[in-house]
């Protein structure tokens, strides 16, 4: 595997810990903390989720078009907070602050959308609370970067993505009795309760960061690219967009298993529910795959474990795109799809961590939100349009190449050798 001429020639994997590696412990307090961040605060946004197209077509007689309107806004705006996120999150000080007011107000914005009575109002909740959801990543991931042993990236990482997957399960079941108990709106105004308990867990994190590292000088706001390319990151991020490109938006995978669900007299709500329970179920995988995931990339590093991720997104979407009817099949290319984002989400964030300094993460996983959120916009746009013009297979034939090529250029992805992490050792 070709090498940047200014990595040091014995960049390789880390070797497998060793006893007293092993014995080392990673699951501090702190890094335990940001995984149950994640879930709590996946928890809630997923609750209002599962909640906002009834409440913004039934409650306020909005259009689907309208509907889709602020989701598109909103998951741009995530992606740009995120690149104006990472310079901000270089600071440490910055750091701890804006991961604790990007969850805190991430739930009160959530929570707020069920006191709307317009659909505009929704619009710009739903658009406040994704731009602090995106102001947040960085000074989240680099939080934790610096709460993990290096060698432990990976698993620190997988922790931290199967508590979100895990609120992805959690999360809907939760709205779907809620609903039933209390009615929409309530529903939504629960949202805010896991969000502020987010909020807490995060700040418990924030803490041992701060009793463990002492705070340098003050480092500028600013993205620092040359920094990144001098560390041997955009080359890896090669890889990275190809495999967005063809990461699609998991809607389309619940459309296209209601279609296919709905035969042999089963009714369309029938069909839909079957589809969300199957949906849950490809969370829960890339929970577990992500947790299992995050252990191999500590032995094999993330170029393996991302290509891993890629090959079993092929497998899926040549699946989706075949069309099955059974229940089952459907199910197992939904399990596919989950390990797949199991194994690229964890890679990609323990790649940036192991390749940057403390000072260059904030910016680099900006640069990783933002490089995720462009590719995803054009991957579901393009897909969504050649399945509904085409047909539902060339859709994900298309997203598949994408995966292909993403797979055949994961080799760009040098493993690089973990940095030194500032301050004594974690015990």
């Amino acid at each position: 595997m070709p090498e940047e001429d200014h990595r040091p020639p014995d960049a390789s994997p880390p070797d497998p810990p060793s006893r007293a590696e092993g014995d080392e412990r990673w699951l501090t307090t702190g890094v335990g903390s940001v995984g149950v961040t994640s879930f709590l605060s996946d928890s809630g946004h997923e609750i209002a989720t599962s909640v906002l197209p009834g409440f913004v077509t039934g409650t306020l007689h909005g259009s689907a078009a309208s509907l889709g309107l602020i989701e598109g806004v909103s998951d741009a705006l995530t992606g740009v907070l995120k690149l104006v996120g990472g310079p901000l999150a270089n600071d440490p000080r910055r750091r701890r602050r804006l991961a604790t007011g990007g969850y805190l107000g991430t739930a009160v914005a959530t929570g707020a959308i069920g006191l709307a009575t317009t659909v505009w109002q929704v619009g710009v909740l739903r658009a406040l609370a994704w731009s602090a959801r995106g102001l947040r990543g960085p000074a989240k991931d680099s939080l934790l970067a610096s709460l993990a042993p290096p060698r432990a990236f990976g698993r620190a990482y997988g922790l931290e993505r199967a508590g979100d997957n895990l609120g992805a399960v959690v999360g809907p079941l939760a709205a779907a009795g809620l609903v039933a108990w209390l009615g929409v709106r309530p529903a939504i105004w629960f949202a805010f309760l896991p969000g502020l308990l987010a909020a807490v867990a995060i700040t418990v994190a924030a803490r041992e960061a701060r009793r463990r590292h002492a705070d340098g000088d003050r480092e500028p706001i600013r993205l620092r690219f040359a920094g990144l390319r001098d560390a041997g990151l955009l080359r890896p991020l090669l890889p990275v967009l190809l495999f967005e490109f063809g990461n699609l938006a998991v809607t389309l995978l619940i459309l296209r298993a209601t279609e296919l669900l709905h035969t042999g007299g089963r009714t369309a709500a029938a069909a839909a529910s079957l589809a969300i329970l199957i949906y849950a179920a490809h969370n829960a995988v890339a929970a577990v795959t992500a947790y299992a995931g995050g252990h191999w990339i500590d032995r094999a590093g993330p170029r393996v474990v991302f290509a891993a991720g890629a090959a079993l997104f092929v497998l899926a979407y040549a699946g989706f795109a075949a069309g099955p009817s059974s229940w089952w099949v459907l199910c197992g290319f939904f399990a596919l799809a989950g390990a797949g984002i199991g194994c690229a989400e964890t890679a990609e964030s323990a790649l940036v961590a192991r390749l940057l300094p403390d000072r260059l993460r904030g910016s680099g996983f900006g640069l990783l939100g933002a490089v995720q959120a462009a590719g995803d916009v054009v991957a579901t746009v393009v897909a969504g349009a050649l399945y509904t013009a085409v047909s539902p297979a060339a859709g994900f034939l298309y997203a598949a190449g994408w995966m292909l090529l993403s797979l055949l250029g994961a080799a760009a992805l040098a493993p690089g050798r973990p940095p030194t992490a500032p301050g004594p050792p974690p015990r």
